[in-house]
């Protein structure tokens, strides 16, 4: 089967995005920032469906978990031998059809941008103009690791979600222009996420296991 999973770790942000110049333009998008940042570290869990299409236009779902710091797991539909898990150090792809497994650290996706309370989006991100005063988008992008492509975070202001924030999605562009779009729906905040979510089963030939 095609590999549809791979470009959403490598994660990517919308090409030719306007840049913020006018000094009330860069005083919103600071405000826009703090909120994002007050989002993410304001999120504990959360769990949602999700939406996956590829720059093909194919489109899988799933169900994404997220415990904070650096925790999420990717569940793909039922016919989809793939996961992808976060357990708080790494970002891991399991190809259980193929017996692959891939992991690199969270530091090396956009990712985490998403999954580190720590970091702060001022430093490496730019508020994003939508036309849609219910609408933030947000691009972060690591500019001494242009190699591991850019996030571009949608966020809709809602008073019941984190911060005022309700995350729609993302979009996410590789180094290699691969496109993916993920949407979100569903989402649930503060639920009960037991560590044993972020663990798997690994497919590898015996003695080669490092999951759990």
């Amino acid at each position: 089967m095609k590999r549809l999973v791979a470009p959403l770790i490598l994660a990517l942000g919308a090409a030719s995005l306007p840049n913020l110049t006018a000094p009330a333009v860069a005083q919103q998008g600071q405000q826009g920032l703090e909120q994002v940042n007050a989002y993410i570290r304001g999120v504990t869990t959360m769990t949602a469906d999700f939406t996956q299409t590829d720059r093909n236009g194919q489109t899988l779902t799933g169900k994404l978990t997220l415990k904070q710091p650096g925790k999420i797991r990717f569940q793909y539909q039922k016919g989809v031998p793939m996961l992808i898990v976060g357990d708080g150090k790494a970002l891991t792809m399991i190809d259980y059809e193929v017996r692959q497994v891939q992991r690199w650290p969270i530091g090396s996706s956009p990712l985490g941008a998403l999954l580190d309370p720590r970091k702060d989006l001022s430093r490496f991100g730019k508020l994003i103009q939508t036309g849609d005063p219910k609408v933030i988008s947000v691009q972060a992008r690591d500019p001494k690791r242009p190699d591991i492509g850019t996030i571009t975070m949608i966020f809709e202001r809602d008073p019941s979600g984190p911060a005022g924030l309700q995350l729609y999605g993302w979009v996410a562009l590789d180094s290699q222009n691969n496109r993916t779009t993920i949407r979100l729906s569903n989402q649930r905040y503060g639920v009960a996420v037991a560590d044993s979510a972020f663990r798997w089963s690994d497919p590898r030939p015996k003695g080669r296991s490092a999951g759990g």
